[in-house]
């Protein structure tokens, strides 16, 4: 049990520059004994309440060094304050606040929310047991309106769906890793390298880009750099939701369209999901 959709926003100053995390957190419990279930005894029940009040106390005497680092905060203090806790889960997730800029200058105390995916968390904690740590990514949009295809699929007679070389390859993306022994890591970095992996093996080089003749391929793609290029990242998951775009018959308006306006699919929509992880 425990308490879901902690909302706050962390402001820290230093002098007159200011800093803001503002978050969600989730956090739940397991006990030595299920007799508030079976029983009705509550004796050993720490109230949801209780559980939103530690977290927030956590926030202002601790601060948010990095979501992972929180994360782990909240795991510890259960672990270490509740004999009767065994196991303790806390998910915290991130709003896209960024640093306003002006003429390239970095403003002291003004933000934008920049929707472009929300960082995510998770850290669980058995008693006697490690400390497991996830990281992740969430509702990234990403879009390349060519260089990529899908030819060569298997067709039988329900088959309508033609074969294409040249396509708009657009998702919403997922992904969450696990970390392996978490030492002092710099969570902070390891979250923006991954981030510019996941960006650079979708897209491509940027004066040429790169084929990608399916989504699975894309997502086995994402999956192989970060592997290759961040040693902490023990086991990634990668969800592409696919958006498909027709081209817009015009014909009738007396115009010929060379795929320069595409009309979004609503639904149904496709989706591509795998795990690898090292051997």
């Amino acid at each position: 049990y425990g308490k879901n959709t902690i909302k706050f926003l962390r402001l820290h100053r230093e002098g007159k520059k200011h800093f803001v995390k503002e978050v969600e957190v989730c956090t739940h419990l397991r006990l030595t004994s299920p007799q508030e279930y079976l029983e009705g005894n509550n004796s050993l029940v720490i109230p949801t309440d209780t559980i939103k009040n530690i977290v927030l106390v956590l926030a202002k005497k601790n601060g948010i060094p990095s979501l992972e680092q929180f994360a782990i905060d909240i795991c510890n203090h259960f672990m270490t304050t509740f004999c009767q806790v065994v196991y303790v889960k806390s998910y915290v997730q991130e709003v896209p606040w960024q640093r306003l800029h002006e003429n390239g200058v970095p403003h002291i105390h003004s933000f934008i929310c920049v929707p472009d995916g929300i960082r995510f968390c998770e850290a669980e904690q058995c008693r006697n047991g490690p400390l497991v740590v996830f990281a992740g990514i969430k509702d990234l949009k990403l879009m390349k309106t060519t260089q990529s295809g899908f030819e060569g699929f298997y067709k039988n007679e329900h088959t309508t769906l033609p074969e294409r070389h040249d396509r708009i390859l657009c998702g919403e993306l997922f992904c969450k890793w696990s970390y392996g022994e978490c030492k002092d890591f710099d969570f902070d970095c390891i979250w923006n390298k991954i981030r510019e992996c996941i960006l650079e093996a979708f897209s491509g080089p940027p004066d040429c880009g790169e084929y990608s003749p399916s989504y699975q391929k894309t997502v086995n793609s994402i999956q192989m750099l970060v592997l290759s290029k961040v040693s902490q990242v023990q086991v990634i998951e990668v969800v592409l939701n696919n958006t498909f775009y027709n081209v817009l018959d015009m014909k009738n308006l007396g115009l010929t369209n060379d795929k320069e306006v595409l009309i979004p699919v609503e639904a149904p929509y496709g989706s591509c999901a795998c795990t690898l992880g090292r051997k």
